[in-house]
């Protein structure tokens, strides 16, 4: 949704909300400019008696009053400007790092349906380029009009202090100022917002290319990869070629308007009105110090550009930060759950689809007990466990676990009491006892890390690994195998000693060996605990206490491996003879 222009102040009145946190430092940066200002007002102030008093008519009685002051101007010069960039660039980080870490952290609460509908390329753009944008607004842009709107003031009062006649040719410049501010500053958000929308898709591009490697050169598709980033990164250069002839269109009207008071000022200065009154150090005065107004001037018309993007960016970023979080109005924390789950008459769709995904799903797993849930791909089996850890609230029904309604209990007391091991694995470049110990609150023992590892039949190749539990696994697990990557999610998920557990493929994509090793950790993970196991091998299947079969979305046979064997035409019988293989 994009804001209205009338949204704008609203939304720098927010973003400057960032800034007041550091108003200390920024304070200071604001002194500091000031010093430079004066220190330039001052110098040019001094043109008038060094040309008249030392130049033009010297003095004999000349003194070190005159250096003294120059020196004075240039040193507050440069104590102002180096105090009022080291200040604004301080600041500026300090907003970047806190819109960042409050960007990241609503990543970290929002409901999986966020992540269904938006790309990881645009979101991870927000946080690296969009927060740059956004400083920028608020900390270079605020503090450089600042600067300039303060270095203006001080030379148009030295205009004023040598000659108010002269000055007046200044008034020129502010209706041009005006009209270029209005008119170019719709175009500027306009082109601000596509770029960052295309800085995004480079980033989506991008990322999905890395990922993507082995199928993209398997499938030759490197052509197709470089025809479609090429495209993107084609417009984003013409949108910032847009955005630059924009800025200089202003910059130009801006120096054509100075242009002409400069030669007014000369016409006037030289008439025989001004003779008399002006002097040559007058007149020197006034020219220099309208001539160093150009400068700020232009600069001023260039920082709406900088505002503009930043709100471009801000706007990005406050959608998100005004998405609402994860529902978490529970006050129930069991301390520990026996595991009774009960599904009843649930029912499901996801945002936008056309079709339910679980329609009047109702069955109950006894605690301890296993379940395996089986059924044609599509049919609904991922999304049913995805609702027990509640990423997704079912739209009718109600699920309970020990007869307590899941919208009842705490979200971080649900998932407490929930592992989950999947097919694919979630690891993070860390060492393998970082990986095992992942989100555990109470930081574990290396014992009961080693313990975990060696439950899970992990430690036989974690031995081999140079480093041992200290080695380094690379981004995603890249150095280790599938089987692997497996059995470490089964430790961290042992370690975590979670009384439900979910069993989402966990073994379908592995090869023979690995599913041995794997299924052997497995048992020792499901004993004692209640679990829903999605199954696509038979031996898993055979082993447990009930075998729920979905099919479109519904619950269409339920019941004992033997059971379901023996119904004639079921569904469980097809899938059976075809070893229950989904793929």
């Amino acid at each position: 949704m994009k804001l209205a222009p009338a949204d704008a102040p609203r939304l720098y009145r927010r973003l400057l909300g960032y800034v007041r946190r550091q108003r200390g430092v920024f304070a200071l940066s604001v002194l500091a400019v000031a010093l430079d200002a004066a220190g330039q007002g001052l110098f040019f102030y001094l043109l008038r008696p060094l040309i008249d008093d030392t130049i033009a008519a010297p003095d004999p009685t000349f003194n070190l009053v005159l250096p003294t002051l120059v020196l004075a101007a240039v040193l507050l010069r440069i104590l102002g400007n180096f105090g009022g960039v080291f200040g604004m660039e301080w600041v500026g980080r300090r907003v970047i790092a806190d819109l960042r870490g409050d960007l990241f952290a609503r990543y970290l609460e929002l409901p999986a349906a966020y992540f269904d509908r938006h790309s990881s390329g645009q979101m991870i753009s927000r946080v690296t380029y969009n927060a740059e944008q956004v400083a920028q607004a608020t900390t270079t842009a605020l503090i450089g009009t600042i600067r300039d709107i303060l270095t203006v003031v001080a030379l148009v009062t030295v205009m004023l202090i040598q000659s108010w006649r002269l000055t007046m040719t200044m008034l020129l410049l502010v209706p041009v100022i005006a009209l270029v501010v209005t008119v170019i500053s719709h175009r500027f958000r306009r082109i601000s917002t596509r770029i960052q929308d295309s800085m995004g898709d480079v980033t989506h591009v991008t990322e999905e290319a890395v990922n993507g490697h082995e199928v993209i050169k398997v499938f030759g598709a490197r052509d197709q990869e470089k025809d479609s980033f090429s495209s993107i990164n084609e417009n984003n250069r013409r949108l910032h070629l847009k955005l630059t002839a924009t800025q200089l269109l202003s910059s130009s009207l801006i120096q054509l308007a100075a242009g002409a008071a400069v030669i007014l000022l000369l016409i006037i200065a030289a008439s025989d009105f001004m003779r008399a009154e002006v002097t040559a150090g007058i007149f020197m005065s006034v020219l220099a110090a309208m001539v160093a107004c150009i400068p700020p001037l232009k600069r001023l018309t260039k920082m709406h550009v900088v505002i503009e993007k930043g709100l471009a960016a801000a706007e990005s970023i406050f959608a998100v930060l005004d998405t609402p979080p994860e529902p978490d109005e529970g006050s129930v924390d069991p301390g520990r759950v026996r595991g009774e789950i009960e599904f009843d008459r649930v029912c499901f769709r996801y945002p936008s689809a056309d079709l339910a995904a679980l329609t009047d799903i109702s069955f109950r797993v006894s605690p301890g007990s296993v379940t395996a849930l089986v059924g044609r791909s599509g049919s609904g089996k991922t999304t049913l466990v995805k609702l027990l850890p509640r990423f997704y609230s079912p739209d009718s029904g109600q699920l309970r676990i020990d007869g307590v309604e899941l919208g009842e209990y705490k979200l971080d007391a649900l998932r407490r009491q929930i592992a989950l091991v999947s097919q694919d694995v979630v690891l993070f470049n860390d060492t393998v006892a970082a990986n095992i110990a992942y989100g555990s609150i109470d930081r574990p023992s290396r014992a009961a890390i080693e313990e975990a590892a060696r439950a899970a039949h992990a430690m036989e190749f974690i031995e081999r690994l140079p480093d041992g539990l200290d080695a380094s696994i690379g981004e995603g697990g890249a150095l280790l195998s599938g089987g692997q990557r497996q059995r470490l999610a089964i430790a961290r998920a042992l370690l975590k000693d979670a009384p439900i557990l979910i069993l989402d493929e966990a073994t379908s994509a592995l090869d023979a060996e690995s599913e041995q090793a794997v299924q052997a950790a497995l048992e020792v993970l499901m004993a004692g605990r209640t679990t829903l196991v999605i199954a696509h091998r038979l031996a898993t299947v055979q082993k447990a206490d009930q075998v729920v079969v979905l099919d479109g979305g519904r619950m269409v046979e339920r019941g004992t491996h033997e059971s379901l064997l023996a119904h004639e035409g079921g569904i469980y019988r097809h899938l059976h003879k075809l070893q229950l293989v989904d793929r």
